[in-house]
């Protein structure tokens, strides 16, 4: 073997010649890495996908997103087509060229199938070209909407569960819909009705092809309750979907008043004075009795009739009517109670005006009514104390009254467990009924003439466990920041306290649980912010209509 040595320069250069020649034919052999395809991420009308074929709302422009950024070849790089015709469309990118923007001139037209296709392959410098991109839609045909009514500047909410309140009553109306509808006003108006106390007639004229005015052929009667219809038949006749539309309305107050406007003083002698006239010339004219209504016949209350006998008192005083007048009537209404049927000397809640006997209330409720009693017999005693004192030569109707008052035996409605006063008896079905009188409501006053009586008393205790319920009838919650010292939430109807509180003074009346003038104001107090504040947002409410008790309204008693 021959051996030459070469110089290190020489074994350095020819290494790094060998290496540059390896790593030269390694690079030049290896396979380029393909690019990812452009992709369409998304594709929308307005808010709605149209990537899947969908049928959607005709409402926006259209938005592409791509996977890269796309080379802008020209500014029409897409075109979109129905029925053979080409839309004109301008198209916008964003600053980074993945997004387009695509808005078409006309707009959409429902029912339309349309087709959406780039003009050429779209290339990107990040990724593969995309090769074709072509994509079917459709247009919905829209259901019909009613999308404002209106009366003068108040604008309706149009919801069923709303209540549209001080609605003018000298202004047409305006109803606007979503779409143009190609049927005329006289035939609208064969889907539209308006009800309030009787139906309201109108006249439609069309302002262009989605609004319409409705013209009252009369004004409309104020602060009435009316409902709005428009019927679904209309989706028909205007060729589209319509689930139709029921909305509740409110009239406000006319510009003309129904009434003379009275001052303060006026007005609180007027309501007196009606006040009084209802038991006055409604009352029965055989036994001078209150009827429960003025269209209830021969059907007298009991309790309604004490709160006549005491508004007389109060006609005297304000000169409604003459002592002697109302004399004639006392003494009329105490013979007729005298003769009545009575139960252990209550008398029934109703009676027969004409002869005095009871008219059940309901099938078990044919007897003694002890609430009902209490009531009158505060009125008998307030015209005896008022007789006492303004015509005490009257002795023989102060004594008929104490006769009256005398024979009721109220002991006996303890149903001899002296726990509570019981409301109803009756020879038929003796306490069937069971109803306890307690709690605090409308019935101290029976508890307090029980008490009282000098024939029939009850014990103290019974006051304390029935009407007090031992306690348990303490309220003591804060209602609109208002202490409510007795009774259940809010305090209940206003009628609480009215009744006991007629002949009773409650300023100077107190016991261990509360002092009832407190209870009254508070009560009242409550009952006003309830109004003022009107959580459920009743119409009508408000700092100058409260005042909520138990009453009949137009829908009946409630």
């Amino acid at each position: 073997m021959i051996r030459t040595s070469l110089p290190i320069k020489t074994i350095v250069f020819f290494s790094l010649f060998s290496f540059g020649l390896i790593s030269s034919c390694s690079k030049d052999d290896s396979p380029a890495t393909p690019k990812d395809e452009l992709r369409l991420t998304f594709a929308r009308l307005g808010s709605q996908t149209i990537l899947n074929g969908n049928a959607v709302d005709g409402e926006g422009a259209i938005y592409l997103g791509f996977s890269a950024p796309v080379e802008r070849a020209s500014s029409d790089m897409f075109q979109i087509s129905t029925g053979g015709m080409v839309l004109a469309d301008t198209e916008e990118w964003n600053a980074q060229g993945d997004q387009a923007t695509i808005t078409v001139n006309p707009t959409w037209i429902e029912g339309e199938v349309y087709t959406l296709r780039a003009n050429n392959r779209l290339a990107s410098p990040e990724a593969a070209d995309l090769e074709e991109l072509m994509l079917t839609f459709s247009i919905t045909k829209q259901p019909l909407r009613a999308t404002r009514i209106q009366v003068d500047t108040h604008l309706f909410t149009l919801n069923a569960d709303a209540l549209n309140t001080g609605i003018s009553v000298g202004h047409p109306m305006e109803i606007a819909f979503s779409r143009p509808l190609a049927i005329s006003p006289q035939s609208l108006k064969e889907f539209i009705s308006i009800e309030g106390r009787d139906k309201v007639e109108f006249n439609i004229t069309a302002l262009s092809d989605t609004t319409f005015q409705l013209q009252f052929t009369e004004t409309l009667k104020d602060f009435t309750n009316h409902q709005l219809v428009i019927g679904p038949g209309l989706g028909a006749a205007a060729g589209r979907e319509f689930d139709g539309l029921e909305l509740t309305f409110f009239t406000g107050p006319s510009s003309t008043p129904d009434f003379p406007i009275l001052s303060d003083e006026e007005l609180l002698t007027t309501i007196q004075e009606q006040t009084f006239r209802y038991f006055w010339d409604f009352g029965h004219p055989n036994c001078g009795m209150a009827r429960e209504r003025n269209t209830s016949g021969n059907t007298v209350t009991s309790g309604g009739s004490g709160f006549g006998l005491m508004a007389m008192v109060v006609a005297v005083e304000r000169g409604f009517i003459t002592m002697e007048e109302a004399l004639q009537r006392w003494v009329q209404v105490v013979g007729f109670l005298e003769t009545a049927d009575r139960f252990h000397g209550a008398w029934a809640h109703w009676m027969n005006g004409q002869t005095g006997a009871v008219i059940p209330f309901s099938a078990a409720d044919n007897g003694g009514d002890l609430v009902e009693t209490a009531f009158l017999v505060q009125g008998l005693l307030t015209v005896r104390q008022y007789l006492l004192q303004e015509a005490p030569q009257e002795t023989e109707l102060i004594g008929r009254i104490n006769t009256l008052w005398e024979g009721v035996e109220w002991d006996w409605y303890t149903k001899g467990q002296n726990e509570a006063l019981y409301w109803h008896w009756s020879p038929d079905n003796a306490f069937q009924i069971n109803l306890k009188i307690s709690g605090h409501n409308e019935t101290q006053i029976v508890y307090i003439l029980a008490a009282s009586s000098p024939t029939h008393p009850i014990n103290p205790e019974i006051y304390q466990s029935g009407y007090a319920r031992s306690g348990a009838m303490v309220n003591g919650q804060s209602y609109f920041g208002i202490t409510l010292p007795l009774g259940s939430a809010y305090g209940g109807p206003l009628f609480f306290t009215h009744y006991s509180y007629l002949g009773l003074d409650p300023r100077n009346l107190e016991d261990q649980y509360a002092n009832y003038w407190t209870q009254n104001v508070n009560h009242s107090l409550i009952n006003y912010q309830y109004c003022v504040q009107n959580p459920k947002k009743y119409y009508g409410y408000s700092a100058q209509s409260w005042g909520l008790t138990a009453s009949d309204s137009y829908i009946g008693y409630t």
